[in-house]
């Protein structure tokens, strides 16, 4: 009994062995003819890959920070005396215009001092002009041997001390009107009224805020940038204007383009950051004091820089390279430099532009293996490489 059990197992074991052996070979005959390589035996069949051409453009170094909306200027409006409000002439949240008249107050008094100090200049120019007139007549008295020389040199004295009176007086009338100049507030830029925190009838002084005049257009945007590009920040900023761009993070918002304005003359050594600002033109109101944006800003550009997708990039040991297809359909290995990433793209040297860079499919090469392009047309279609390779291009 033990005897048949062990010539059934031998049985079974054979059985087995040949028919893996003629699965085997049935494989490796239809994979030698699929190739249609030398001899048509053996050979692995070619990797099914995906290409695409690379594109030859401008790249820009970019680099993003968050930043703050700062306005240029914001003027807090303050009284210069004390006084009450007689007619408050603007609303809150109005534009306004350099010089417009914001606040009027109570002027009675100063006006009262202003016609004062004119009537005492009146007096002493009508002064001026009796002793003028007293000194020019003892002139012609002296001449004729009439009146002592020191009875002219008297009135000239006289004549000079009222002159100083008058313009003393007329300094006096400048003063007053000055005082009474500061009962009339005006807007001392265009800008926007921020709230307004009194009414007609309070009393006023000069602790007090009447409300906040900010300018919005131009208008600033502060941020920092690391250390790392203060040197390619400068230089190009000595180059020529350098673009920034702002977005607020709204939907479907476009970014708002200005130019950098201000770099800062020191590093922060706590944060290894330097401070800079941008200018833009804001009539359109889109930036407010305060808000936060994404800010981007163009640090260099790479002209004519060959661009091809990051996933066609590989990074082991060997170094950085991308696979290309030759014209007897065989991967080559190119080594590559990434100058730039962007997005899902990439700027790189050690391509010329021309090649057909795989994108997919690339696990399984090896240099020098066969591939084949994904969705090719049967052996005899006319343009089925070039098909392909614009379909991935637009893709």
């Amino acid at each position: 009994m033990k005897k048949n059990t062990l010539a059934i197992i031998a049985i079974v074991v054979a059985a087995g062995a040949a028919g893996t052996w003629y699965m085997n070979r049935d494989a490796q005959a239809e994979a030698g003819g699929g190739q249609g390589g030398p001899g048509g035996k053996g050979g692995m069949p070619p990797t099914t890959v995906n290409v695409v051409a690379p594109q030859r453009q401008d790249v820009g170094v970019d680099v993003a920070a968050n930043g703050t909306v700062t306005p240029q200027r914001t003027v807090d409006l303050r009284p210069q005396t004390t006084s009450t409000i007689r007619q408050v002439h603007i609303k809150e949240g109005q534009f306004v215009k350099s010089g417009q008249l914001m606040f009027s107050l109570d002027d009675r008094s100063n006006q009262a001092s202003v016609a004062q100090a004119q009537a005492e200049a009146q007096r002493g120019r009508a002064t001026l002009a009796d002793l003028e007139r007293q000194y020019k007549r003892s002139q012609e008295l002296v001449a004729q041997k009439f009146l002592a020389q020191s009875a002219v040199d008297t009135l000239r004295s006289q004549v000079e001390a009222a002159r100083a009176a008058v313009a003393a007086s007329s300094a006096a009338v400048r003063a007053s009107q000055v005082s009474a100049s500061y009962t009339s507030i005006r807007a001392p830029m265009a800008g926007r009224v921020g709230a307004i925190n009194v009414y007609p009838g309070s009393l006023v002084e000069p602790s007090v805020s009447l409300t906040s005049v900010t300018q919005l257009d131009p208008i600033d945007v502060a941020f920092t940038l690391p250390e790392s590009s203060l040197g390619s920040l400068l230089a190009a900023q000595r180059a020529g204007k350098v673009a920034v761009e702002a977005s607020t993070g709204v939907a479907d918002a476009q970014p708002i383009t200005g130019e950098l304005s201000f770099v800062d003359n020191t590093v922060d050594a706590t944060s290894g950051t330097i401070r800079v600002k941008a200018q833009f033109n804001n009539s359109d109101g889109l930036l407010w004091p305060g808000q936060y944006v994404n800010t981007r800003v163009t640090v260099r550009t790479i002209k004519d820089a060959v661009v091809i997708p990051q996933n066609a990039i590989i990074i082991n040991a060997q170094g950085t390279f991308v696979y290309v297809v030759e014209q007897d359909g065989t991967a080559r290995m190119v080594p590559v430099t990434r100058q730039h990433a962007f997005g899902l793209n990439a700027a790189v040297t050690g391509l010329a532009g021309n090649e057909q860079v795989i994108t997919e499919g690339k696990q399984n090469l090896r240099p020098g293996g066969k591939v084949r392009l994904a969705a090719a047309k049967p052996q005899g279609a006319q343009g089925a490489p070039a098909a392909t390779a614009g379909k991935d291009k637009a893709a």
